[in-house]
């Protein structure tokens, strides 16, 4: 059995630190003295950067057990604490910081154990020479490691860094015809879904109702652009998912076809494939997202000769031997690997958009990219996410130009939202820079960005037409900014000839010559009207148009060569079919489309509107600042109701959809919610009525919840703020989940509970404030049932968090929409009654998203509060009809919750 020497460990808390140091002796350690205690010693530790910060970032040696977990056991994950770490080994849960240190030791002898038991598994062949190679470079777990694995002196062999060799190959298959059309009955539905829950399932009649009313979407299309669409909204607990695979899992099957299956988070794509390993054998799943979250075997091949690079890339080759599919952001790579070697790293090798060479790459045949979608090719169901789903739809299809034809979108609520993202268009220094860095490459940078004229230079080494293009294309790309164009931007300064510049320069100048004083003043950027605009604007603008259009007509000239020679050549291989469908559709999608949309914009900049005007396109300037510097100006354009696109976009095309979620109505009477959810989701542009469907949740919210409002606290006091966070958090136990509209008031509120709450035994962790990211603090607090979390909208949607570890759930304030340039115009034009009616509808679907989070299942019990004594009542219909709304001060609440959550009332 390997046996580590002894070595310190050391476990930060807030406020509180220990040590352990060689002699088995448990000591307080105090900031500032961490270097000296440790000496020269590498200490023991779990997720060294956030226990560095926690100690006040010193230079010290560490051994993070998260590197030896990511080396023993890759592809799977934990929650990265101590405790999250003995569960996953199945040892006993420290209780306090003097346990945590003692166990690290136990830990790691653990991990080593597991990895000396399967040394001569096939998974381990190569673990010897790539722990070499790791230890060459740095590694602090080498020589452990080589010990386990037998072979303290092995040689570091590189050959586990050739993932293109390693990897299996996939092959390709012919395409799937399309798809019959044979609709699926109610009882069909009900009987699947009976199957997927299994005899001794509990009974939840409106799921099956849900199954049945799905099914709707699934019907035969009757009359060309008239697809079925059923809005459903399904509350909290309606088992809505299998509710809809149910008939989704049928009609793949019967008529041999696939289904998408769209959500807005990442986090309910993976909920949602588990829930998939229900269906039936037969039938295939896909996971399917956008290509830069994938591993790019030709970038990982570029980055593994930087030495700096060693250990995190020995990491990543044994976790890509291991995964699913290759997905690094979101998949089974674990959230607190970017946390520990930095986000940068996975960018640089995942695949960065529009740089693929395609079947030129010498990993091709590899490639986990193209094996993903080419699995989603041949699936029966695929889980893609809104993101996706609206670019296939502004680009015109996906990889191969396939476009379903049914469609579940799931987290409907936030249709709009994403919808908004994908039909916007942003004219900024750094859009523009992107592209031209998309042309030109690198520039003499550091980066190892292929410009266009090396990812083509094997076709315009044989061909002049290509080279042509290649050559004007890049000539006419120097009328975009230049690197560090963020130093140019001041207008005094000397002006040079590049028209891009000149525009931003233009409209920066205007942006601060109407801003506030205090915007000027402050750190962050801030928005501006673009009209009327300034003299010098418009001059500049049709200049740069003129650019644009230049280095357009190459792009699309090289384009059209590459389409000619597909339909003139058909002996060409299909390894070269490929590759010049990739360029033409990457020519396209990177260059043509931005270019035509940046033109549009430019060209229509002279038709002003006039005041109070309805606009198709709200158009706005941006200052994007740096710790009080200005960076960079943005010249944007969003559509005033982007549902209208993704109707003409996606459903009009379709033949059924089905959007549902537990939060779609909103408004005094059942007609009104009706047409709100309509309005939300873009149901309201369809020419024939979306069929609609609601389904209360089965949860007994008048026995198992409380709502709260606190009547006595001064939110505008952090003071006063801070100490009922601590408060009701004792009350509770922990299990608290605290919602904040500003990070300021998140960050000020932590610093001064988080050591308190630690002495009482409640760990704090905080988005925005801890290294970690949002997946990572959410297992977090899922797995630590005592500890608390703060954070801001993304911890309010699509948290899932069943059962005891979230009891409470703590709103400082009532959300209002940010008083934003979108926010006001959208307001006035697309309100239905009054402007604030608008703005209660949003309030009232966030309160109801963030009530979501609470109870999860029948045997859950929780506690909203709102510590806002002015939320309007009108606001409560956002809550359900038979939770108990109680208006109470601190003191007394606190004593309420505490007898509510221990069922003492």
């Amino acid at each position: 059995m390997p046996i580590l020497p002894p070595l310190p460990a050391l476990v930060a808390g807030h406020g509180r630190a220990v040590i352990l140091g060689t002699d088995g002796v448990v000591a307080p350690l105090k900031l500032g003295t961490v270097a000296r205690q440790l000496g020269q010693d590498a200490a023991l530790v779990v997720h060294g950067p956030v226990t560095l910060k926690r100690l006040g970032n010193p230079s010290i040696h560490l051994l993070d057990l998260l590197e030896l977990f990511a080396f023993v056991c890759p592809a799977q994950t934990l929650a990265p604490t101590p405790a999250g770490l003995a569960r996953a080994l199945e040892m006993d849960v420290p209780q306090s910081l003097d346990s945590a240190a003692l166990a690290l030791s136990e830990m790691a002898e653990a991990l080593l154990t597991r990895l000396a038991a399967g040394k001569d598994t096939p998974a381990n062949r190569d673990a010897p020479g790539l722990a070499a190679r790791m230890g060459e470079f740095g590694w602090g777990w080498a020589p452990y490691v080589l010990a386990a694995l037998g072979q303290p002196h092995a040689r570091p062999d590189g050959m586990a860094m050739r993932l293109g060799k390693r990897l299996p190959k996939w092959e390709e298959v012919a395409p799937r015809p399309p798809p019959s059309s044979f609709p699926v009955t109610s009882a069909q539905a009900r009987a699947r879904l009976a199957t997927l829950l299994g005899p001794g399932a509990e009974q939840r009649p409106a799921q099956a109702d849900f199954a049945s009313a799905a099914t709707e979407a699934f019907a035969p299309r009757l009359i060309e652009g008239s697809p079925h669409v059923v809005i459903a909204e399904a509350g909290t607990g309606t088992g809505k998912t299998l509710g809809y695979l149910a008939p989704a899992s049928l009609w793949a099957e019967q008529n041999k076809g696939a289904v998408w299956v769209s959500t807005y988070t990442r986090h309910l794509q993976r909920q949602i494939e588990q829930e998939a390993s229900r269906l039936p054998g037969a039938l295939k799943v896909v996971l399917r997202k956008g290509r830069e979250n994938y591993l790019c075997l030709l970038n990982f091949e570029d980055a593994s000769g930087v030495e700096r690079y060693a250990t995190p890339l020995g990491l990543i080759a044994r976790w890509a031997m291991a995964s699913a599919d290759g997905d690094l952001f979101g998949g089974d790579l674990p959230g607190w690997f970017a946390e520990l070697f930095g986000g940068g790293l996975l960018a640089q090798i995942a695949d960065r958009r529009g740089e693929c060479i395609h079947a030129a790459c010498p990993h091709f045949s590899t490639c986990v990219i193209e094996r993903v979608v080419r699995d989603a090719r041949q699936a029966d169901l695929v889980i893609a996410n809104h993101a996706l789903v609206m670019a296939q739809a502004v680009w015109g299809g996906l990889d191969d130009d396939y476009v379903p034809t049914r469609y579940v979108f799931d987290e409907g609520h936030h249709i709009f939202d994403a919808a908004d993202s994908a039909f916007s268009v942003e004219l900024s220094g750094a859009a523009m820079a992107e592209l031209r860095r998309w042309l030109l490459g690198a520039e003499g940078t550091r980066s190892r960005a292929r410009g266009l004229a090396r990812r083509l230079e094997d076709l315009a080494a044989t061909d002049d037409t290509t080279k042509k293009h290649v050559e004007a294309a890049l000539k006419a790309a120097r009328a975009l900014p230049a690197p560090m164009f963020s130093t140019r931007l001041d207008p005094e300064l000397e002006p040079d000839n590049n028209p891009a510049e000149a525009l931003l320069r233009a409209l920066r100048e205007q942006l601060r010559a109407r801003a506030k004083e205090n915007e000027l003043n402050g750190a962050v950027g801030f928005e501006g009207d673009l009209h009327p605009l300034n003299p010098d604007i418009l001059p500049a603008a049709q200049t740069l148009s003129r650019a644009l259009a230049e280095l357009r007509a190459p792009l699309e000239a090289l384009r059209e060569h590459m389409l000619d020679r597909l339909e003139t050549d058909p002996e060409l291989e299909e390894s070269v079919r490929q590759r010049l469908e990739g360029i033409a559709r990457g020519l396209k999608r990177r260059g043509m489309d931005p270019l035509a949309a940046w033109m549009r914009i430019l060209d229509g900049l002279g038709n002003e509107p006039a005041p109070g005007q309805r606009p198709a396109r709200i158009e706005f300037l941006r200052l994007d600042r740096e710790a009080g510097t200005d960076r960079d100006i943005a010249l944007l354009s969003h559509m005033l109701d982007p549902t209208e696109a993704f109707i003409q976009s996606i459903a009009i095309p379709a033949h059924g959809l089905l959007i549902t979620s537990a939060t779609l109505r909103d408004g005094s009477d059942n007609e009104t919610a009706w047409e709100n959810a309509k309005a939300r989701t873009g149901a309201v542009h369809l020419a024939t009525p979306a069929i609609r469907a609601a389904f209360e949740s089965p949860f007994d919210y008048a026995d198992r919840t409380r709502i709260v409002l606190i009547s006595d606290v001064n939110t505008q006091d952090i003071g006063q703020l801070a100490g009922a966070y601590q408060a009701l958090f004792q009350a509770a136990g922990g299990g608290g989940l605290g919602l904040f509209t500003a990070i300021s008031r998140l960050k000020a509120v932590q610093a001064r509970i988080a050591p308190k709450l630690e002495e009482a035994g409640i760990p704090l962790y905080a988005q925005h404030v801890d290294a970690m990211d949002n997946a990572t603090l959410v297992d977090i607090f899922r797995a630590e049932e005592h500890s608390c979390l703060l954070g801001t909208d993304a911890m309010r949607d699509g948290v899932d968090i069943p059962g005891n570890a979230l009891r409470l759930v703590v709103f400082e304030r009532t959300p209002w929409p940010r008083p934003d340039i979108l926010h006001r115009t959208r307001r006035t034009h697309l309100s239905h009654g009054a402007p604030k009616d608008y703005d209660d509808a949003i309030v009232r679907l966030r309160l109801r998203q963030a009530f979501g989070r609470l109870i999860r299942r029948a045997d859950d019990r929780g506690v909203f509060v709102l510590l806002d004594k002015q939320v309007p009542s009108r606001l409560f219909s956002a809550f359900p009809e038979h939770a108990p709304i109680i208006r109470s001060g601190l003191a007394e609440a606190i004593t309420g919750i505490r007898r509510f959550l221990t069922q003492q009332e």
